[in-house]
């Protein structure tokens, strides 16, 4: 990631010698420096996306909970449109899970 100079944030990072150590050698086996490969890490493991895409991606619902009259399912207490991935109608009887989510609009997928 290159970001511009007026835009990067400098802080003192302590840490004990081993740890130092162990991210030398492994910053120098990803041909990064060792500052790059720091922040490479961080990157990758911030959260990204808004909340529903990090809490209710995955999440699994039964086929009950999905209201086809209205087209709204309850998650985590609060009521989302949705849409299946498939073209038939929601199928009391299965289970679901959720693949996607854009604004208050979640895509499920029966499972």
């Amino acid at each position: 990631m290159i970001m511009a100079k007026e835009k990067q944030k400098r802080f003192l990072l302590r840490m004990d010698e081993d740890l130092f150590q162990h991210l030398s050698a492994a910053a120098d086996a990803d041909g990064r420096s060792i500052n790059a490969y720091i922040v490479h890490l961080l990157s990758r493991s911030a959260p990204t996306g808004n909340w529903e895409q990090r809490q209710l991606i995955g999440r699994s619902l039964a086929g009950k909970e999905l209201d086809p009259d209205s087209g709204l399912v309850l998650v985590a207490g609060i009521y989302y449109r949705y849409l299946l991935e498939s073209p038939e109608a929601p199928d009391p009887n299965a289970s679901y899970t959720i693949t996607e989510s854009h604004g208050n609009i979640l895509t499920l997928k029966k499972i």
